[in-house]
């Protein structure tokens, strides 16, 4: 046999062999977390009392998250105008999300006194609607309760 049938015979093979696999394109998975989120409530419960620490009329929040990061931003909506009512808050980090436990470390923080720190929570998602739940409890800033935080999902 030629060099040239030989190849040509080879690369038949190999067509034929590759026609066999079933090869099918899988889109990427999505994490269930991935994508922008609006704050609608958040409560925090101190020694058995409830506080309402929603966003104000005049304010809103926004945590967005990819597959191992996140952050929140909080602002006014008179864009600062007002001083009195001036406001912008924000944090990034990682996370981590094994079934409904959620683990951040918060790396970056405008109010930086919570930088580098870790908390777990615990979330669920109902279609559109995350609720995160946990202990926040940072002893240099004698911070210890427990948040409520609901989000809606963003489209």
């Amino acid at each position: 046999m030629n060099l040239r049938f030989r190849s040509a015979i080879g690369i038949i093979v190999l067509g034929l062999a590759a026609c066999g696999e079933k090869k099918t394109a899988e889109a990427p998975v999505e994490a269930p977390l991935t994508g922008t989120w609006k704050l609608a409530y958040s409560k925090q419960i101190k020694n058995g009392d409830t506080l309402d620490t929603s966003p104000k009329k005049s304010q809103e929040m926004i945590k967005i998250f990819n597959g191992s990061h996140f952050a929140f931003f909080n602002h006014d909506l008179a864009k600062g105008a007002d001083s009195a009512t001036a406001v912008f808050g924000s944090g990034a980090g990682t996370y981590v999300l094994t079934g409904d436990k959620y683990e951040e470390h918060l790396q970056y923080c405008s109010f930086r006194g919570w930088e580098d720190k870790h908390f777990t929570f615990t979330v669920t998602l109902h279609q559109d609607t995350l609720i995160q739940r946990g202990i926040e409890k940072i002893d240099s800033l004698n911070v210890n309760h427990e948040i409520v935080e609901a989000y809606t999902r963003v489209r």
